[in-house]
């Protein structure tokens, strides 16, 4: 299991700082204060947080102003490029926030703030800072958090083309079906490239409304729109000097599109609602499982855009064109989340596994994992038979209530099975599926903002968070 998030305040004001760790602690983070920005940097320096959130006014040899926040970030960024710092700050000192971006702050808030907007933008840090942080391994005998699996030929070539492209200064696009692993090979590329150590920014294009992404990618100016009332700086200045990662890019709409081959082009950005021409050196990876040529076809993509990202593919297989893979997959999984579950030194049996080898997994290998997740929550041993791996699967793949029928009808049909003996789990199964349904249909609603969807719920962020892991759920896509 994943060690809480630990995070760092650095805050003056004693109440303010008590006020917020109370606030983190009972989301289930570590948390740790301190009061001025020297000692800031020597505890930041010396142990490994998931991210730091600073006042950019603190005392330090000089007096309280925003000179020693921006020198504890200037500081910070050089010491750890890759630590994200978020800044609480006032609206008059908004001009200086925008320049600690530019010397690396992930992020600012104006105060006063939302503790929930806190919240989720740490929480996106803290995801973006392990993604960086966590070492991708290659190959079925690596036994890290975070690996490629698979020694078929079609997986070598995948392995050839990481290597090929990590050091070469070009553009890359990733493309294969949801589930097959885009993220992890983005991140290999990377880590081998010559721009490692330096930012690794992530962008899920499909997560985040229409309406915000052209913002989030290229910043705007105070006033650009209802709600913008200071200027932001945009995931591409955050990148500059490093990487860039556009995830689901077949789903950015045609003004934002012709914005990117601008990028890509010109190398500037502008943000929006600004004239001013704003130089960038990013390397940019994308990833779609959409069928781009037929989304120009349709006049859903830009042709143009097309050829500039075409030129240097990594192309995944589908799990259902690497079967030989499976088991090294379900061998990494058991000791992946057999730990955390209870079941340790877990294995399958030769019957479960070929079963497994049988399947069409339209969702590929996350499909895969979320099945042996609930195999293992099945089982009453430290073997996978191949009942449980066949529950399992039926409950990942069970026909879910208002969806294609009703309540009535689909307990029915469930009992009907349970009858026919080909079932005794009715009460597991109805929940799952009900359950899958109401996460599903919540972050839909709330366009991908998991905070939102918690709070309608009634649940904790955390909680949220693991049932969409756990229903194999992707905000804005399900």
């Amino acid at each position: 299991m994943k060690p809480a998030p630990h995070i760092l305040i650095i805050e003056d004001d004693e109440s303010l700082a008590m006020s917020l760790q109370n606030v983190f602690q009972l989301e289930g983070y570590l948390v740790e204060t301190t009061g001025t920005a020297s000692s800031g940097l020597a505890r930041a320096t010396s142990v490994p947080f998931d991210v730091v959130i600073t006042d950019l006014q603190l005392p330090g040899a000089s007096p309280l102003d925003a000179k020693a926040g921006l020198d504890l970030i200037r500081q910070l960024h050089i010491a750890k490029p890759n630590l994200p710092i978020i800044l609480m700050t006032a609206h008059h000192t908004t001009e200086t926030a925008i320049e600690a971006t530019k010397l690396g702050a992930y992020d600012y808030l104006l105060k006063p703030f939302d503790p929930g907007e806190l919240l989720e933008l740490v929480h996106k840090a803290v995801v973006g800072s392990r993604l960086v942080s966590a070492e991708v391994a290659v190959g079925s005998g690596a036994t890290g958090q975070d690996t490629i699996i698979g020694e078929s030929r079609a997986m070598q070539d995948v392995y050839k083309e990481i290597g090929r492209l990590a050091t070469k200064p070009v553009t890359v696009l990733i493309r294969g079906e949801t589930g097959t692993g885009k993220e992890l090979v983005a991140r290999a590329l990377y880590q081998h490239s010559d721009r490692v150590g330096r930012p690794f920014v992530v962008v899920n294009c499909v997560a985040i409304p229409e309406t915000l992404l052209e913002s989030e990618l290229f910043g705007h100016e105070q006033g650009a729109f209802t709600g913008a009332t200071a200027r932001r700086i945009g995931r591409f200045e955050q990148a500059n000097s490093g990487t860039i990662f556009l995830d689901e890019i077949g789903d950015m709409t045609l003004g934002t599109q012709a914005k990117l081959l601008r990028v890509l082009q010109e190398k500037t950005i502008q943000r929006l609602g600004g004239r001013e021409t704003l130089p960038v050196d990013v390397r940019v990876i994308a990833a779609t499982h959409r069928d781009l040529e037929a989304a120009i076809a349709e006049k859903q993509f830009r042709e143009d855009l097309y050829y500039r990202l075409n030129v240097a593919v990594v192309q995944l297989p589908a799990l259902r064109r690497r079967r030989e893979d499976i088991p090294a997959l379900v061998r990494y999984f058991l000791q992946r989340h057999g730990g955390e579950l209870g079941v340790a030194n877990a294995t399958a049996t030769a019957e479960a596994v070929d079963y497994l080898q049988q399947q069409p997994w339209p969702g590929n290998i996350r499909e895969l994992e979320n099945v042996v997740r609930r195999a293992l929550l099945l089982t009453r041993t430290n073997t996978l038979g191949l009942e449980e791996v066949r529950q399992a699967h039926s409950q990942a793949r069970a026909p879910l209530p208002g969806a294609t029928q009703t309540l009535t009808a689909y307990v029915s049909e469930l009992l009907g099975r349970a009858a026919r003996g080909e079932s005794d789990s009715v009460h597991a199964e109805l929940t799952a599926a009900m359950e899958r349904e109401l996460y599903a249909q919540a972050i839909q609603l709330a366009q991908g903002n998991q905070a939102k969807a918690a709070k309608w719920l009634g649940v904790s962020r955390p909680t949220m968070r693991e049932k969409l892991i756990q229903f194999g759920l992707h905000p804005g896509r399900e």
